[in-house]
């Protein structure tokens, strides 16, 4: 690839061997049809006519979510008008989703697409692929933004799509970039998939490395470990602290700080190396500075509503007074299995510990002190502990994976489409 800044319709890198200038053109000009979709309601997958929404388009990597597939719900043969081919792109013509995009591959099947849809056929003139990247850039995106503003719902019609101004060049030129990004895209879902597959694998061990009901054995084991597990009382398998706010009219509490000072907007995953905010040692002189290895726990936010955020400290950290912190005594309890005893029963102790009524969401720690956990014996809790931190470890690189290649992708629709 080489790179170019000078010409306005030159991207700043491009293939080796194309030095033309893009030329502009309306999307109508190398795409016809712009047709609205069926007018029928889903109804449940008959195993062959697969019925697209816009709900059905994944928002993020704009695939076709089989997850929960559907049929059109017609009892007469289907208008064969509304059968997607290779090379048709389908707009999303209304309400919050407008503007979002799908190109249809043969893989996805005989495939119907909804009123609620708009679908150019692009000629043979452009590459389908080029066309439907170009509407995932910033262009494309002002493009929709302004064009979508309506006195009601936003909404873009069959003409204004087709007058979509697209810089173009040669159909060659399209093609290897076209090319280039399906390459990406398939690297993107195949690390999204493994993400998930992952994910899955979590959910499931959890639920069999953690006895259900009233039992006190897991469905599954590790090999040597028969012994039932024991109930015991959280507050006598741990110790427990908090912190609190230092004041923000002294600029010397925080201006210059490097003591990690943890607030609930920090505990957005299990294991927590660095904080948004840091204090100065002034600042943290009436806190305490709590050990790597300690759990914290948001008692106090709005994120309650839907889940209970716990994590690890990776570095020793003070905590704001929303936080809670779990310090687990050594000779009695794993701190990695602790954890994910708190992840494997989120949703059960939300409902059981949380406060409704208050004016902001919060958790009655003091009661949860008191619950009954079900424990195994401390070398069979650090094996599950171990475990679990390694699987999250490879979460956590699958992860960082997608979001570098994302990040990769952006980066590259910016630079090789003007």
């Amino acid at each position: 690839m080489a790179e170019q800044h000078e010409k306005a319709l030159v991207p700043q890198i491009r293939f080796t061997g194309f030095t033309d200038p893009w030329e502009q053109r309306k999307l109508g000009e190398v795409a016809s049809g712009f047709e609205y979709g069926l007018n029928a309601a889903a109804s449940d997958f008959d195993g062959e006519k697969k019925y697209l929404r816009i709900t059905d388009i994944d928002d993020q990597t704009r695939e076709f979510r089989t997850d929960d597939l559907s049929s059109p719900d017609i009892n007469n043969p289907i208008d064969d008008r509304y059968l997607l081919k290779e090379g048709d792109i389908l707009f999303a013509r209304t309400g919050a989703s407008v503007g979002k995009t799908y190109l249809y591959k043969a893989s996805d099947g005989k495939t119907y697409y909804a009123g609620f849809l708009i679908r150019a056929h692009v000629s043979d003139e452009a590459d389908a692929g080029f066309i439907f990247q170009s509407t995932l850039t910033e262009r494309y995106k002002q493009f929709v933004l302004l064009t979508s503003q309506r006195s009601g719902q936003p909404g873009i019609n069959a003409q204004e799509y087709s007058d979509l101004l697209l810089p173009l060049p040669s159909l060659m030129e399209q093609r290897r970039i076209g090319a280039f990004f399906d390459r990406l895209d398939s690297l993107i879902t195949l690390h999204q998939r493994k993400y998930d597959k992952l994910c899955v694998l979590k959910k499931s061990m959890l639920d069999k490395m953690f006895p259900k009901g009233g039992s006190l054995y897991p469905e599954i084991r590790f090999a040597g470990f028969t012994d039932p597990w024991e109930q015991r009382k959280l507050g006598e398998i741990a110790a427990f602290g908090g912190g609190h706010t230092p004041s923000m009219s002294d600029p010397d509490n925080y201006e210059g700080g490097n003591v990690l000072w943890v607030t609930s907007q920090d505990v957005k995953s299990y294991y927590l190396d660095g904080t948004t905010t840091q204090i100065t040692e002034k600042g943290a002189k009436e806190l305490t500075l709590y050990p790597m290895g300690a759990l914290v726990m948001v008692t106090r936010s709005g994120i309650l509503r839907h889940t209970l955020p716990v994590a690890e400290l990776c570095k020793p950290s003070t905590v704001n007074q929303d936080i809670r912190v779990i310090l687990p005594q050594e000779d009695k309890c794993c701190g990695k299995w602790l954890l994910q005893f708190f992840i494997s029963r989120n949703k059960e102790l939300l409902l059981e510990f949380g406060k409704t009524g208050t004016t902001v969401e919060s958790v009655d720690f003091s009661k949860m002190k008191d619950m009954i956990l079900r424990m195994p014996s401390l070398s069979e809790q650090r094996q599950i502990g171990l475990y679990f931190a390694r699987l999250d470890n490879l979460i956590t690189l699958h992860q960082r994976k997608l979001e570098l290649l994302r990040n990769i992708k952006k980066s590259m629709l910016d630079k090789m489409f003007v």
